[in-house]
C-alpha cells in the first residue's frame, strides 16, 4: 500500500481566532475535515494551515499529513481548535491533552428531552456497518468514553445540552 500523499498548502477561509510564536486557535467550521485522509487530500484544515503559517510543529518531517495538530473535531463538528507551531508547543499540549489537563466543553443540540444532567459511558469503536461511524460496542471492545452533560434549555421537541468529555471521546 503506497503512503498516503503529503499536505499541500491551500489558500482556504478559515475562521483564526488567536496566534502568537507559539500557537493558533482556529474556529473550525462544520463541514471541513481537519487533516488529509482517505477521500479528502485537499480543503483540510491543515491544508490552508500550510499556507498560513512558515511553521507549524512536524511539518518539515517528510510525509507528515498531521502538522501542529493536538486534537482534532470530526467534520461535521464546529468548534475551536488549537495548533502548534513549534515541536515545544507540540510536545506541551500534547502532554496536557494525555493528562486530560483540558478541558473540553461542547455546546450540542439534541432530539428529545433527556434528563437534566447525566453521564453518559460505553465503549465507542468503528461500525461494522459502515467503517466510517462509530457505535457503541458491546463486551469490552472499543474504547472507553465518558462524558457528562447538562441540559442548559427544553425546546418543544428539542434541548440544548452542555457536554464535557471525559475521556476525550
Amino acid at each position: 500500500i503506497a503512503p498516503p500523499p503529503e499536505a499541500e498548502p491551500e489558500e482556504l477561509d478559515i475562521n483564526f481566532v488567536f496566534e502568537d510564536k507559539d500557537l493558533i486557535i482556529v474556529n473550525k467550521e462544520a463541514g471541513m475535515v481537519v487533516h488529509p485522509a482517505y477521500g479528502n487530500w485537499t480543503g483540510t484544515l491543515v491544508n490552508g494551515l500550510l499556507h498560513h503559517a512558515d511553521e507549524l510543529a512536524g511539518s518539515d518531517e517528510g510525509g507528515k499529513i498531521r502538522p501542529g495538530i493536538v486534537h482534532r473535531l470530526d467534520k461535521d463538528t464546529s468548534g475551536l481548535l488549537v495548533v502548534a507551531k513549534n515541536d515545544e508547543a507540540l510536545a506541551n499540549l500534547s502532554a496536557k491533552f494525555a493528562k486530560k489537563d483540558v478541558e473540553r466543553t461542547y455546546w450540542a443540540i439534541v432530539w428529545g428531552t433527556p434528563a437534566e444532567e447525566g453521564t453518559i459511558e460505553g465503549d465507542i469503536g468503528r461500525s461494522k456497518q459502515d467503517r466510517k461511524l462509530m457505535t457503541v460496542m458491546q463486551g469490552g471492545r472499543g474504547k472507553h468514553a465518558v462524558t457528562h452533560f447538562k441540559v442548559l434549555e427544553y425546546f418543544d421537541y428539542l434541548s440544548l445540552v452542555e457536554v464535557k468529555l471525559e475521556t476525550g471521546r
